[in-house]
């Protein structure tokens, strides 16, 4: 029997599809839970200070392979094992953030997907957003200072506002209980807009963030797909649910002998514009045409 960790930083809330995505892409390769592997979850509920723990646990039930899902959930995978195979998921850049030396060929043990292909896709969320919303002159960006992607990620976020003649007002959150000062500081400043960009935390929060966005009537626009599904106005971003089962072929792999070290840090190459038309009627926005056209899905 074969045993494999499952590390998350966010929650099990309904509309995080993500485990059972990875569940299904391992039955499909032959992996069966019950009959010859078992896997071990461990949800964070986006509380970064439990990770250390669970990893460590994790190590201590001598799994063969640890898949560890956002950048803090990787970094404490990292922290917690020298030898066990990780493979890493919903990580914005494993470079950067000192997960891998090189996505070519990583070496050390552990590989996985990135769910960017650069910091670039920050200025394009902002670009959409000024699209939607054009009179938008005053905008927002929720970034969380713990997560080490961010503050590199704001810095493309401020460079793309300069280039709109938007201006930017960054709202750093680090803990859920935050989230309430934060969207009462953006309705004390009048935003006319707000980009979130992808965080582990924020997807294990999202009812919230949507709640309050909605609250204070605030177009908002997410690096993740599931916040647009459960209400939330725009998100442009990778398939999430796809990218996890994608993951379970590198798990594959591991297992059937492949080395970490020797397999690349992958890149996806489609991302997909979601655009939630019924949360946009209760804001009483139009969406123009080319965005519409333009869009993959749209939520009615």
């Amino acid at each position: 029997m074969v045993r494999v960790g499952y590390l998350e930083f966010g929650s099990a809330a309904p509309g995080t599809p993500h485990l059972e995505a990875f569940r299904r892409g391992l039955r499909e390769l032959g992996w069966h839970e019950g009959e010859n592997i078992a896997i071990d979850v461990r949800y964070a509920e986006g509380k970064q200070d439990r990770l250390p723990a669970f990893a460590a646990d994790l190590v201590r039930l001598k799994v063969h392979l640890i898949f560890a899902s956002a950048t803090p959930a990787a970094l404490a995978a990292k922290q917690a094992t020298t030898t066990i195979p990780i493979v890493i998921g919903f990580v914005a850049d494993p470079v950067g953030s000192g997960l891998v030396p090189r996505l070519s060929r990583p070496g050390g043990n552990i590989t996985g997907w990135t769910h960017l292909a650069g910091l670039e896709l920050n200025a394009k969320r902002l670009e959409i957003l000024k699209e939607a919303v054009p009179e938008a002159a005053r905008v927002g960006a929720l970034w969380n200072p713990a997560n080490p992607i961010h503050e590199p990620s704001l810095k493309v976020i401020e460079a793309a506002a300069s280039g709109l003649k938007v201006q930017l007002h960054p709202i750093g959150v680090r803990d859920p209980h935050e989230l309430d000062g934060a969207f009462s500081a953006m309705a004390r400043e009048r935003l006319q807009g707000l980009t979130v960009p992808p965080d582990g935390m924020f997807l294990a929060h999202r009812a919230r963030i949507i709640d309050l966005a909605a609250k204070y009537r605030i177009p908002t626009m997410y690096g993740v797909r599931e916040l647009a599904q459960a209400g939330g106005l725009m998100a442009y971003g990778v398939n999430l649910p796809e990218m996890y089962r994608h993951g379970a072929l590198l798990v594959d792999r591991i297992l059937k002998g492949a080395k970490p070290g020797d397999l690349p840090v992958e890149r996806p190459t489609k991302f997909e514009l979601m655009i939630n038309l019924k949360t946009a009627k209760t804001l009483g926005l139009t969406i123009p045409q080319t965005l519409l056209i333009r869009a993959d899905q749209l939520i009615e």
